[in-house]
C-alpha cells in the first residue's frame, strides 16, 4: 500500500516576524551608538609614545633648539560662493597662503582665526595630500570640535628635519578647496649658545598630580585648577632648583626635555628619579641645573604615556 508523502511543514506568526525585526533594529541601533560615540577613536591617531618606543621619526621637534621664535598670524578666509578657501588673502590676491621659510630648531607660532562663516581647523603636516599625518603640538581645534566663525586660537611648530611641510586647514576636503601654505624648512643655522653663569637662582615647585579616574595627570593642579602646569621662563646662565613630590597613587620621574614626545631627550642634567627608578607615592625629590641654551624646552613625567595625559609644562629660557 502506497503512502503519500506529506512534507512536514514549519509555519511562523506575524507577531513573532516582527519581535525578530524588532531585535535586529535594536542591535542595529545600539551597534551604531556605540560607533559613532566612539568616532573620535576610531579616527585618532597611534599615540606619539608609542612611536618614538618603535623608533619612528619624529618630525615635531629638533634635536638642538636654535632659539630663533617667528610668528604668523593666519586667518581663514572664504570665497562668497564658498568655492576658494584661503588663508590671509583670497586666490591672486597679495599674501595669500604665505610661505614660511625657517631652519632646522626654528620655532613657528601660529595665531590662527577664522573669519569666515564656516567652521575650520589647524594643523601642520608633512604629508603633500590629504588631512592626516598632524604633527602633535601643531593642531589649533579639531575636525570633530573645530573653530566656529570668529573664534581663534594658538599653535607651535617646531621641525626636526629639512624639507617642506605644509598648514593646512584639517577639515575634510579644505585643503583641496586652498587652504593649505608651505613650509620651508632649511639646514640649521646652530645651536643656540649657552651664556656664561648669571649667578641668579630660581626655586620651583612642581608636585606630581592625578585624578581620581588617573585618565588626566598634571603638575600642581589639575586642568581647569589655578596653577596647573605653570610656565616657566628663566634667562640662559641662571641657576635652577626644582622641587617635586609625587602626590599621587602612581610611579613619576621629572626632567626638562627638548622634545615633549621624547622622554629620553632630557637636558640639563635636570632629571628628578628616572622612569627607570621613579618616584614612589610621598616620595620627593629635587634637582639643580644651569639653564643652556635660550629656547622652549619642556619640563615633563619621564614615565612614558605620562606627559601625554598631561604631565607636561613649558621650560622658556631667554
Amino acid at each position: 500500500m502506497n503512502q503519500e508523502y506529506s512534507p512536514e511543514l514549519y509555519r511562523t506568526t506575524s507577531s513573532r516576524v516582527g519581535k525578530m525585526l524588532a531585535i535586529m533594529l535594536g542591535i542595529c541601533i545600539v551597534g551604531g551608538a556605540i560607533f559613532f560615540g566612539m568616532w573620535d577613536y576610531w579616527i585618532s591617531e597611534t599615540p606619539n609614545v608609542v612611536a618614538v618606543m618603535a623608533g619612528d621619526v619624529d618630525h615635531s621637534a629638533p634635536a638642538e633648539a636654535t632659539g630663533i621664535t617667528i610668528t604668523q598670524d593666519l586667518s581663514f578666509l572664504e570665497s562668497p560662493d564658498f568655492r576658494s578657501l584661503t588663508f590671509n588673502a583670497m586666490i591672486d590676491e597679495p599674501g595669500v597662503n604665505p610661505t614660511i621659510e625657517m631652519s632646522v630648531g626654528d620655532k613657528v607660532i601660529f595665531n590662527v582665526v577664522n573669519d569666515g562663516m564656516s567652521f575650520h581647523s589647524f594643523g601642520v603636516t608633512k604629508d603633500t595630500e590629504g588631512f592626516a599625518g598632524i604633527i602633535p603640538g601643531s593642531e589649533v581645534a579639531a575636525p570633530t570640535n573645530p573653530l566656529k566663525p570668529g573664534e581663534s586660537g594658538t599653535s607651535e611648530f617646531i621641525a626636526g628635519e629639512e624639507g617642506t611641510y605644509y598648514y593646512i586647514c584639517t577639515v575634510p576636503g579644505h585643503r583641496d578647496q586652498g587652504m593649505v601654505g608651505e613650509i620651508i624648512i632649511s639646514g640649521s643655522s646652530g645651536p643656540a649658545v649657552a651664556a656664561a653663569p648669571t649667578g641668579v637662582s630660581h626655586d620651583f615647585t612642581l608636585d606630581f598630580v592625578e585624578s581620581d579616574d588617573f585618565r588626566t595627570l598634571a603638575f600642581n593642579a589639575l586642568p581647569g585648577e589655578e596653577g596647573n602646569n605653570p610656565s616657566i621662563t628663566v634667562s640662559s646662565g641662571d641657576e635652577v632648583t626644582i622641587t617635586s613630590l609625587n602626590a599621587g597613587m602612581s610611579f613619576h620621574a621629572f626632567g626638562v626635555v627638548s622634545n615633549p614626545d621624547d622622554f629620553n631627550s632630557v637636558v640639563f642634567d635636570s632629571e628628578i628619579a628616572a622612569a627607570t627608578n621613579p618616584l614612589k607615592p610621598g616620595e620627593s625629590g629635587s634637582t639643580t641645573f644651569i639653564a643652556g641654551a635660550p629656547g622652549t624646552y619642556y619640563y615633563i613625567c619621564t614615565v612614558p604615556g605620562h606627559a601625554l595625559q598631561g604631565m607636561i609644562g613649558e621650560f622658556i629660557v631667554e
